[in-house]
């Protein structure tokens, strides 16, 4: 999601004639992107934007913003004061327009209109990418719901992003067909709530109706979303997800936690009980999805016992990923203001390795079935002088190929697995990838 907000903000300085470099000292413009999902990430946002001070004051005609969480959506005087050298503060889901005011107010701005013009006339009212990623990104994200209204315990974004809202079935569809155009081959449908998109209108679509029309875009390869919660996958959207040929079967479902009593003080609104029921209707409906999940470990009051119930739901489910945190408080959310953190920090990373073991086995286990078996994968990208893609079940897997792959689905006979990635040989090699339809390599690229 920030990746998706910021590409937006990176095309609208392309317009300004922009271009990128990965030096600071050198750009006339940094913007800087935070995320506060945890006390961590926002630690690292301030850190960073204390390096930025010295920056400044080097060049006092650089120009430093700040978008995403940090600011937030209710007020930044206190960031102006602690920052007073940042120019530009930008809510998240920005569309970049502060800071282009500011640039285009500030005295000997001069646009770059003969490039900025060519860029643009390519694609004229599209959404597009920053000029060096087009075709050169296999899977672009694309945010379909905004903010979110539920407010766990422990979280912070409703805060930062806002309530809960959707985007239009008709600018979404827009923005994919604008990216597919641009060699885009997958994209990944993103909302703090994904299943609860369209409840904010009245009668409208809801996430299964998006999914038939995005499934519909010619040229689009593969489509995922995420994250789901467990009250609202409901069986529409597992029907469409199994009905769907480019809907991926990846399902992002989070638990957080196998103990009810803990469910309910997270404010989660489900039981262990009922998301066992959930995943047994999703292998029914869905019998080759893969189910990832989140949890929180030494959540405020877990007990040992109630540790135990999370490793044993987990055990017993066998869920395929699992994205793994100690719980740490945030402050102003209702686990910070009314819960004490009482789990020592030694007894969280002990049950975070635990769990941590639990999940190296039985994702180890899943993916030696693939031994020998032939799956289909799209190639993202080369890393360490192999082709790395994912299979539809988001299961990572390299090949070792002369040819370029980048952009194709090719099918690889798996002869190595371990539990984090698997590695096979391509049995059906296509010709080298074909040069993107939008050739543009000429024209600078904007960024900072």
């Amino acid at each position: 999601m920030n990746y998706a907000d910021a590409r937006r903000v990176a095309t609208e300085l392309e317009k300004l004639g922009y271009r990128a470099t990965p030096q600071i000292d050198e750009a006339d413009v940094v913007v800087l992107q935070t995320c506060t999902v945890r006390q961590q990430s926002e630690d690292k946002a301030y850190g960073k934007l204390h390096n930025l001070k010295a920056s400044k004051k080097k060049n006092p005609d650089k120009t430093i913003a700040v978008m995403g969480c940090v600011v937030g959506v209710r007020g930044n005087e206190h960031l102006k004061q602690t920052f007073p050298f940042v120019d530009v503060f930008m809510e998240p889901a920005t569309d970049g327009q502060p800071l282009v005011s500011h640039l285009t107010q500030q005295d000997g701005f001069e646009i770059e209109q003969e490039e900025s013009a060519h860029r643009h006339a390519l694609l004229d009212g599209e959404v597009i990418l920053p000029a060096h990623e087009i075709g050169h990104v296999v899977q672009a994200p694309v945010s379909i719901v905004y903010g979110c209204s539920h407010a766990c315990t422990f979280c912070i974004i409703p805060q930062k992003r806002g309530i809960e809202r959707s985007r239009p079935v008709g600018e979404i569809a827009a923005e994919v067909r604008s990216l597919v155009r641009q060699g885009v081959k997958e994209v990944m449908l993103l909302g703090q709530i994904v299943d609860r998109y369209g409840y904010d209108v009245p009668d409208g679509p809801d996430l299964a109706d998006l999914l038939r029309v995005i499934n519909d875009i010619e040229g689009l390869e593969r489509v995922r979303f995420l994250t789901s919660h467990p009250n609202y996958m409901t069986d529409k959207i597992l029907e469409a997800v199994r009905d769907l040929p480019k809907v991926m079967p990846q399902i992002e479902v989070p638990i957080q936690a196998g103990n009810n009593e803990v469910l309910v003080n997270m404010k989660r609104g489900y039981t262990r009980e009922e998301y066992r029921d959930l995943v047994a209707r999703i292998r029914r409906i869905v019998p080759e999805a893969s189910i990832n999940c989140d949890i929180i470990v030494g959540f405020p009051g877990e007990t040992e016992e109630q540790f135990q119930d999370t490793y044993d739901i987990l055990d017993e489910l066998r869920i395929d990923k699992i994205h793994l945190a100690r719980y740490s408080p945030r402050p102003g959310t209702v686990s910070a203001r009314r819960m004490e953190d009482d789990v020592p920090d030694a007894e969280k990373r002990r049950r975070f390795h635990i769990i941590e073991d639990l999940h190296r086995r039985v994702a180890e286990e899943k993916n030696a079935s693939y031994m020998d078996q032939v799956v289909e994968i799209l190639v993202e990208d080369m890393h360490k002088d192999r082709w790395r893609g994912r299979t539809p079940q988001g299961k990572l897997v390299f090949i070792e190929d002369p040819r370029n792959l980048k952009g194709h689905l090719v099918k690889v006979r798996i002869n190595h697995a371990g539990p984090w990635s698997m590695s096979g040989e391509a049995i059906d090699k296509p010709e080298s990838a074909p040069e993107s339809e939008t050739a543009v390599d000429s024209i600078p690229i904007a960024l900072i």
